[in-house]
């Protein structure tokens, strides 16, 4: 399943432990981000390291491994299609990664209730969605 992973996602795999870090591993996903995402987990470093019990090495460790599961695509390969979205985008905000899951025919992964009920566009799913639609048992 090709999904765009929000921001939120992100946060709150590095915050806590559990099935949203399962899914950000699962190998039935491929999961894609807009470039500047990782730089954002920089600004929020301490704030995140506030809210959960990770250290810092912890916390440095899962950020590696989620910019080897995700991959990020170039604002000049997003920007093209900002201008078909930014009518449908409920938020200023959602228009990048809108415009993102347009350009390479992808869903959205995100729990952002007013994107996935203001714009029919793209296919929004939810953590508790994506639990019932993935297996995450892993063949051995």
């Amino acid at each position: 399943m090709k999904l765009i992973v929000d921001a939120n996602i992100l946060f709150a795999a590095l915050i806590k432990e559990g099935v949203t870090a399962e899914l950000l591993i699962s190998d039935k996903l491929q999961l894609f981000a807009p470039e500047y995402l990782f730089e954002e987990f920089s600004k929020y470093e301490q704030l995140i390291l506030d809210k959960t019990y990770r250290s810092e090495k912890d916390f440095n460790r899962i950020l590696e491994l989620l910019k080897e599961q995700i991959t990020t695509i170039s604002k000049t390969e997003i920007t093209p299609y900002i201008d078909e979205i930014v009518d449908i985008s409920p938020d200023p905000k959602d228009t990048v990664y809108l415009a993102l899951a347009f350009a390479i025919k992808a869903s959205i992964w995100s729990n952002d209730k007013e994107l996935k009920e203001k714009q029919n566009v793209i296919k929004v799913w939810t953590t508790a969605e994506l639990i019932n639609e993935v297996d995450l048992v892993k063949s051995k």
